[in-house]
């Protein structure tokens, strides 16, 4: 599947479904999180793609500000919708490349959930470090699909469907395993000119889906979205017949998150 910067705008479509369909992050992730920073609320954070608040919500509950921004105008509302409650929250409708903050204002920690990718390279480095006070740190993370020695076999069949419709990737199969997966936000901060690696930390789960479930998640990804319908249709029908002849009829996904931490030099 491409990771064409201009599909980032394709996120928005989905943004009714994000939300439930996707996983929420690891408590761990956060603790750990905090932890390498040693941010405390009530710190100023900047978040770099919101969505619909799916990593917002946890930091907001423990009480720090949070400046949002989301270029995406649905997940943005959705985003604000779920995050009313905390008057220290604010979301903004903003690409982070064209977004100016107001003056003098910098910020404590800033951070990328499932986003990080989708931001102009150019740009990125240089205007989270311009943005954090000095010693201020940088946190990504994402949430992808981890292929443990032990995956499920249904992703073996199912990817020669992708491979059928011309939607695979090319890549050798099976992927690496989590422990095995490269870093390329740490290799970016090093060589960025503006951070140095703090630590990468990774965690690995798993979650039981319906073919209603699982499809719905798909429904989020760039790539399914921006599918030709009539492929996206044979796709989803193979995923519906092969989970049917199973006696619960549910697939084990497993996922995987990278949280990387810089500081600004």
């Amino acid at each position: 599947m491409s990771h064409d910067r201009r599909l980032r705008a394709t996120f928005d479509k989905a943004a009714a479904l994000y939300q439930d369909a996707r996983p929420d992050y690891p408590a761990e992730l956060y603790s750990d999180l905090l932890a390498i920073t040693g941010i405390e609320p009530p710190a100023h954070l900047l978040e770099v793609g919101t969505g619909p608040g799916k990593a917002t919500l946890p930091l907001a509950r423990m009480g720090f500000r949070i400046t949002a921004v989301e270029l995406g105008d649905a997940l943005a509302t959705q985003a604000r919708h779920r995050l009313a409650e905390f008057a220290d929250v604010s979301v903004i409708t903003s690409s982070f490349e064209s977004w100016e903050p107001p003056t003098d204002v910098l910020f404590d920690l800033v951070y990328a959930a499932t986003a990080w990718k989708w931001v102009d390279p150019e740009v990125k480095y240089s205007k989270a470090a311009a943005l954090l006070r000095q010693g201020g740190h940088l946190g990504v993370w994402n949430a992808g699909h981890a292929f443990p020695h032990d995956f499920d076999p249904f992703f073996t069949e199912i990817q020669q469907v992708y491979d059928e419709i011309g939607e695979g990737d090319g890549e050798p199969w099976p992927p690496l395993t989590p422990e095995n997966q490269p870093d390329p936000t740490a290799t970016e901060l090093k060589t960025s000119g503006h951070f140095t690696a703090v630590e990468t930390r990774r965690y690995v789960w798993a979650r039981r889906y319906t073919a209603d479930q699982y499809i719905a998640l798909l429904d989020t990804f760039s790539g399914h979205i921006a599918m030709e319908p009539a492929k996206r249709e044979h796709l989803y029908r193979e995923i519906r017949r092969r989970l049917a002849a199973r006696p619960d009829g549910r697939l084990i996904r497993h996922w995987s998150a990278a949280l990387t931490i810089g500081q600004r030099l």
